[in-house]
């Protein structure tokens, strides 16, 4: 089929388009830049400039194509601060799309994140049937595009970790602590570091976006979680570890200064389960592990 994907050129997109390209798939990639686009042709698929503001773009493009997966999102501004109008201009992209693929029974694989189980869990793995009615941030554009199933989409969400590592990874939360780490002379956790965060390899979750695509069920929340929780004191120590920086404890109040935009998210406790993912698309996740992927020592060149 021909794929059109938001985000083509970034961290997930760079795995997913080979992935489409190598099992038969073509892709029409967004692309903010003449460099993106110029990647973009250069791995064999077709450039379409413009970025998540530019809506006409965005339904023309699903117009022309027999699915869509959507990774784009304004991380810029999120870094910044802007955490509410990034999930904005999120939900209307999604919006925007959805309305051109309404009664066409294209398949549309948005993206969220685990994170948000953190809320809405407790005292247990959260796992694909976990979900908030209330909404919130990025939650609105989750519920949006489950919705979409009742109006003729072939929609799926593929849920994202808080780390999904690969030497792809080059503005995700790894790199971030591993430069607040530098920055600070220590590597941080907050408190006691056992809360625990899940992670993924690029690669297996670009094959998870590709099988959804070709075969989810609409309205379909899916895992792309390999561990399904790791330690954040844990994380912190292989990071000090890769850095020869000691790791160290940071109070609740001391986590913005030591970890940045991070932390808020510093404590967040998700341990998250695929079980279902893997049942449904016999997904199986084959690249190594957060843990070992750090190891390697690729990170901290």
């Amino acid at each position: 089929m021909r794929v059109f994907i938001t985000g083509a050129s970034g961290h997930v997109g760079s795995a997913l388009v080979p992935e489409l390209l190598h099992n038969g798939h073509s892709v029409l990639g967004l692309a903010r830049s003449d460099a993106s686009a110029k990647r973009l042709t250069d791995w064999g698929a077709e450039a379409v400039r413009g970025d998540l503001d530019d809506l006409d773009r965005l339904q023309a493009a699903a117009a022309a194509a027999d699915g869509v997966v959507h990774l784009a999102f304004r991380h810029d501004a999120m870094q910044a601060g802007d955490m509410a109008g990034a999930a904005a201009s999120d939900l209307a992209a999604l919006q925007a799309i959805g309305d051109t693929l309404a009664g066409t029974d294209k398949p549309l694989v948005s993206t969220s994140g685990t994170g948000m189980l953190a809320g809405i869990v407790h005292d247990r793995t959260g796992t694909e049937e976990d979900f908030d009615p209330s909404g919130g941030y990025r939650i609105d554009a989750e519920n949006f595009v489950i919705e979409l199933a009742a109006k003729g989409v072939r929609s799926s969400i593929v849920r994202l970790p808080q780390i999904t590592h690969s030497r792809l990874d080059h503005h995700g939360f790894a790199p971030s602590l591993i430069g607040f780490a530098r920055q600070n002379g220590f590597s941080a956790y907050v408190g006691d570091g056992t809360n625990r965060w899940p992670s993924v390899h690029t690669l297996d979750a670009a094959r998870l976006y590709r099988l959804a695509l070709e075969s989810a069920p609409a309205g379909s929340r899916l895992h792309a979680v390999q561990d399904e929780g790791i330690e954040f004191r844990t994380i912190a120590e292989t990071i000090g570890k890769g850095l020869d920086l000691p790791a160290r404890s940071v109070t609740l109040d001391e986590a913005p200064q030591y970890l940045g935009y991070l932390g808020r998210f510093a404590t967040m406790n998700s341990p998250t389960s695929s079980a279902r993912t893997r049942e449904l698309l016999g997904w199986q996740p084959t690249h190594p592990g957060l843990l070992a992927d750090l190891a390697e020592g690729f990170y901290f060149g």
